[in-house]
């Protein structure tokens, strides 16, 4: 039971390293400038090194002292999440555009006819020396880390489960693999938790004091602090690790022989050629490969359709849909063991679950809201608004790049103060900014606030919060039938090496290519990309009805 305890604990703090990375996803992007497609790859690279070994470790079974060689895969996976963390100690404090000198920089963004060059100075200074070089190694670490990730991640679960099974008593073998199983559908959850909690705080917290950070979380060049997760999650790791260096390689003995490798070519075509087999793990792989997508960027679509904070995307992910998903499965569940179903009824119960999930999930194509105004970028008018330099800020001589986001009373939205053509601000007692004033762009008062406009829509947020986790739920009820099928339809001394080939082929074909075509997609919908030293970086401004539909 001590050692039960111990591996629940161990799968949860396990999943909140990898899981943790996908609730703070955003907030790296904005911080390394990386496009979607790049921050899918790295999250789904934890899947390459556990791919690699999984089979071989599966098959090693019972030779070897099993619990030790999970403590040796929980310390590879706590280093990985201290190495996810290490690119924050490496590089310097993270540097935005804004209007007020500060001990930071002496540079404005405000609309500076005088000055020759006023702009050129700001455009300049984004670009360090070593500023690209420092960026390859910030990604090169993650990535590292990521198959570090997976690789200590392989003997865990596998390992535990059989360990658990052997050596538990036959009643209260489904019980004990129940509450570990149970466990592992919470940690994702407790992940997105974790993130909205450490995304609140600013991200150089331990590098400057919070009376010089400018920068309130509903700014979109704020960055939270994502690194403070990962130190948490690893030490836990770290933790949880350590009684199994204690635990004896047996309790009593083990029954049943391992399966022999020789016998593998014949097992896994005679897996693939049942169709019941074939036909369930492909279904599951398209559901695997959308979830695998939705779970990494749902929080960005969250952020960028409804206006919301990266904290509070991760509070709603963690708090409502992943619960609503854990729902899905257990009422799944009850309803096999109520009616004691056949597979013809268990298959029926997929494809219905599935059926009412498109209708649910059908209406979300149009719940989100229109992209925000934002001259140059999406909005054009008569005043001379060009691709290029706009009539009313041309005396301004803005730097390109510049990016602080500010509100005109017109109700548009423009990059940068200068942008605006805003010539003065008014400041609060606090040293921030109250708005902006003589903005030759602005319509009417000619004055700005600053932060973004918003997307304006916040009524259509509560009904896709609803509709969203509905679907989820309806569409988990499929999860535990859709294993009975592949259980039930194989011949029994198959079963765990089916189970192994399923798990192998949900990596391959959906965890590990689901992010990477999520993220390809959301890039296709970008409208205005953040320039850093030449290089195409972060996504400024997405087409949020693109977005919606891709």
């Amino acid at each position: 039971q001590f050692f039960v305890f111990c591996h629940g604990l161990l799968q949860l703090s396990q999943l909140l390293v990898s899981g943790y990375l996908k609730s703070s996803i955003s907030t790296i992007e904005r911080r390394y400038g990386l496009s979607s497609q790049t921050s899918g790859l790295l999250a789904s690279f934890n899947e390459v090194g556990n791919t690699l070994l999984i089979v071989f470790v599966s098959y090693l079974g019972s030779r070897v002292h099993r619990p030790r060689l999970i403590g040796c895969g929980a310390l590879l996976v706590s280093l990985a999440g201290f190495l996810m963390a290490l690119p924050h100690f490496l590089t310097g404090p993270y540097k935005y555009d804004h209007s007020v000198a500060s001990t930071f920089s002496n540079t404005t963004d405000l609309c500076q006819p005088g000055a020759p060059g006023a702009g050129a100075n700001l455009s300049d200074a984004s670009c360090p020396p070593h500023g690209s070089r420092e960026n390859q190694e910030v990604l090169l670490v993650m990535f590292v880390a990521q198959v570090l990730l997976g690789i200590g991640g392989v003997p865990i679960q596998p390992f535990g489960i059989s360990y658990i099974d052997d050596f538990a008593s036959h009643r209260n073998s489904p019980l004990y693999l129940g509450i570990v199983f149970s466990l592992t559908v919470v940690g994702p959850g407790v992940a997105f938790m974790l993130g909205s909690a450490m995304l609140r705080f600013y991200v150089d917290i331990d590098k400057v004091s919070s009376a010089e950070v400018q920068l309130t979380n509903k700014d979109p060049r704020w960055v939270g602090a994502w690194w403070l997760g990962f130190l948490v999650a690893a030490s836990l790791v770290a933790l949880c690790a350590l009684p199994y260096f204690f635990f004896p390689r047996e309790m009593p003995k083990e029954v049943g022989e391992p399966l022999v490798l020789s016998g593998f070519p014949v097992v896994l075509l005679r897996n693939l050629r049942h169709p019941v087999y074939l036909l369930v793990v492909l279904a599951q792989v398209n559901i695997s490969a959308m979830v695998a997508g939705f779970a990494t960027f749902m929080g960005k679509f969250l952020e960028r359709q409804f206006s919301l904070t990266a904290s509070l995307a991760n509070m709603i992910i963690g708090a409502v849909n992943i619960p609503g998903a854990m729902v899905g499965i257990v009422v799944g569940g009850a309803i096999l063991k109520r009616f004691q179903m056949s597979l013809r009824q268990c298959s029926a119960l997929c494809v219905l679950g599935m059926l009412l999930c498109l209708l649910t999930a059908f209406p979300l194509l149009f719940l989100g809201c229109p992209t925000q105004k934002v001259a140059g970028v999406t909005h054009w008018d008569s005043s001379g608004f060009g691709h290029h330099a706009m009539a009313c800020n041309a005396r301004c001589r803005c730097p390109e790049r510049g990016f602080n986001p500010v509100c005109g009373s017109d109700g548009v939205e423009y990059t940068s103060p200068c942008s605006a053509g805003c010539s003065s601000l008014a400041l609060r007692p606090d040293g921030s900014v109250l708005n902006y004033t003589g903005c030759s762009c602005v319509r009417a008062a000619g004055t700005a606030r600053p932060g973004p406009c918003g997307t304006g829509c916040p009524h259509l947020f509560v009904p896709f919060v609803v509709l969203s986790c509905l679907a989820g739920i309806l569409a988990s009820t499929s999860h535990t039938p859709s294993f009975m099928l592949i259980l039930r339809s194989i011949q029994p001394e198959d079963k765990s090496f089916a189970v192994g080939i399923q798990f192998m082929l949900l990596r391959v074909l959906a965890w590990m290519p689901g992010p990477v075509l999520y993220g390809s997609a959301i890039d296709t919908s970008c409208v205005l990309w953040e320039r850093r030293c030449e290089r195409r970086a972060a996504c400024r401004y997405y087409d949020n009805t693109l977005f919606r539909h891709r």
